[in-house]
């Protein structure tokens, strides 16, 4: 094992009346092996108590009166400064290692500009939580994949090098609160960049998103929204012809 410095990791969680759920999150993130370089927790205009949670746990809060996901994320993004800017939910739920295993991916391979994880919806059935969890991020992963010409991100459990986000920043959507950011984000890095995917970055996460028909037909249009918007600049078969000539 080397023994050079692992890189600093700081966390951005972006939250919109989500006090009780970032409870058990930050609550995870204190009993980390690797402990954090900073926790940022982007306040989205909230009326419950998860501003108040946040700092009683001793993150960083920031206040982001633009409500959409888009430009919370974007907000912590900017304010992190940490070596590699992790991602997750507030309803996220890390294993202990869950910080150094993003560290030491880091750290091993300096060509990474980013790495993302996998997940279980840990508030279904016991019996319905491993397919469903596969048989929806593995479609996501999969039809992303087809979009981009690379992997994509999930935004629930996600890290990127701070300089990685310094060159894009300016590419990303941060005003439309119907994109999904965290595919906005994977597009605007570009086949010219690493993303990795690493299945031991698994979180839980609640499966809130998928209940009830508005709610998978707003998903469902998000990302419809989230290619439209992308591929007015670069079609997929760009995308892939750029890749595939590297």
């Amino acid at each position: 094992m080397s023994g050079e410095a692992l890189p600093r990791v700081s966390v951005v969680i972006p939250a919109r009346d989500d006090a009780v759920a970032l409870t058990e999150c930050l609550a995870r993130l204190g009993r980390q092996t690797v402990r954090p370089w900073e926790v940022v927790v982007v306040d989205n205009g909230s009326s419950d108590d998860t501003a108040a949670v946040a700092a009683a746990w001793g993150a960083r809060v920031v206040a982001e009166p633009q409500v959409g996901i888009p430009a919370a994320a974007a907000a912590g993004y900017d304010l992190a400064d940490g070596d590699v800017i992790a991602r997750l939910d507030a309803d996220s739920r890390p294993d202990e290692q869950w910080v150094e295993r993003i560290a030491r991916c880091m750290q091993a391979d300096p060509t990474l500009d980013a790495v993302t994880g996998s997940g279980l919806f840990f508030d279904l059935h016991p019996l319905l939580r491993a397919p469903v969890s596969g048989a929806y991020l593995g479609a996501y992963y999969a039809l992303t994949h087809l979009a981009l010409g690379h992997t994509t991100l999930w935004g629930s459990s996600m890290a990127m090098r701070r300089e990685a986000w310094l060159a894009v920043r300016s590419r990303v959507s941060r005003d439309d609160p119907e994109v999904h950011d965290d595919l906005d984000l994977a597009f605007a890095l570009g086949p010219g960049r690493r993303i990795r995917f690493d299945r031991s970055l698994r979180v839980g996460v609640s499966a809130r998103s998928l209940r009830g028909h508005s709610q998978r037909v707003r998903r469902f249009d998000r990302a419809w929204r989230t290619l439209r918007l992308n591929w007015r600049v670069a079609p997929p078969w760009d995308r892939w012809r750029a890749r595939l000539v590297r």
